[in-house]
């Protein structure tokens, strides 16, 4: 159990080096205003800290700096609730200020804002698209032996599938098809289209259009090919911008990582609602040493959710990026709810 001290002492120790990026000495701390205690008393308490292992001592420097250990103790219990700046507030709103009817562009421009706010590395994974349901199909040939079929989902979202068509198939062929699928798919989740395809469509499809089969073949592979997982990414080199990352390799790697979406998923936790942080290696991935990562939730509607995460050095200003990311998921979900009801 830290004393009253301690847990002052460890709490400016760790705001400075947030702030500096420089280890912290007791000289330093003695001529804050908040900190009331001589030079002599800081050392021995930083002293005892580190021996508690909050913090550690640099090879190059008499001062200290937090530990993994001491920023966990610090996010979980001396951060304070902080308002967003009306500047902050400003910038956040401007997201939503076109009315933008796309899901996607709304959360490409929350990254983009994000990352601007906080001079980290923002990134945002959409809903599980699976869970989408179709509002509309068409279907646009782009030469004489392929077309694309555009679905638009009841949250905005637009799915591109290429497929090939069948010689000799006319324009009243692809008409009735487009007009079938309408009838028979629209609301049914992305998920489930082949199987209904398949099931419950095939049929009025068969009846209705010339060369059915290679039809069926090559558009049913369409639909059903897997749905990829969207990324999205705001300031990837902002991490550069800091100190920590001036070690090109370390760098590289990192960079590596964020550009592989197996290992960025791992940066999430599934359905995980509200704001989390972990810290160093807490993130099970060893491109991560030396950062934090901070999540928070949003939705869409009352089903639908996707993530947000910020990812900074440990030296990371958390209590800055928790209020940003409290009102920016709250904002955004607000918004793409909005879109949803709108689309329908």
């Amino acid at each position: 159990m830290l004393t009253n001290r301690q847990l002052l002492i460890l709490q400016v120790t760790v705001d400075e080096f947030i702030l500096t990026a420089q280890p912290v000495g007791s000289r330093q701390l003695s001529k804050k205003e908040e900190v009331p205690f001589s030079p002599a008393t800081i050392r021995n308490e930083m002293a005892d800290l580190e021996e508690l292992g909050y913090l550690e001592k640099t090879h190059t420097s008499s001062g200290r700096i937090p530990s993994e250990k001491g920023y966990r103790f610090y996010v979980d219990h001396l951060l304070k609730p902080q308002l967003a700046s009306t500047a902050d507030m400003q910038q956040i709103q401007s997201v939503f200020q076109e009315r933008i009817t796309e899901t996607e562009q709304v959360i490409q421009k929350t990254a983009m804002i994000l990352s601007d706010l906080t001079s980290y590395t923002s990134i945002l994974l959409g809903p599980d698209v699976r869970k989408h349901r179709v509002k509309r199909f068409s279907i646009v040939p782009l030469t004489s032996d392929s077309a694309v079929a555009i679905i638009i989902t009841d949250s905005g979202h637009v799915e591109n599938r290429l497929f090939q068509l069948p010689q000799g198939l006319t324009a009243s062929d692809i008409e009735k098809m487009v007009n079938i699928l309408n009838e028979q798919l629209t609301g049914v989740h992305l998920h489930e289209l082949q199987r209904v395809l398949e099931k419950e469509t095939a049929a009025l499809l068969k009846q209705h259009i010339g060369r059915y089969g290679e039809l069926m073949t090559s558009f049913g592979a369409a639909i059903s090919s897997p749905q990829e997982e969207k990324v999205f990414y705001g300031g990837k080199s902002k991490l550069l911008q800091h100190p920590e990352f001036n070690d090109l390799h370390k760098a590289r790697g990192l960079i590596t990582m964020m550009d592989q979406a197996n290992q960025i998923s791992q940066l999430f936790s599934p359905n995980q609602v509200g704001i989390h942080i972990r810290i160093g290696s807490e993130n099970n991935l060893l491109a991560m040493e030396g950062c934090s990562v901070i999540t928070a939730s949003y939705t869409i509607g009352e089903e639908q959710m996707g993530s947000i995460a910020i990812i900074g050095p440990t030296r990371m200003d958390y209590q800055r990026v928790v209020t940003l990311l409290d009102v920016m998921s709250g904002d955004l979900s607000r918004e793409l709810t909005r879109i949803l009801r709108g689309s329908r």
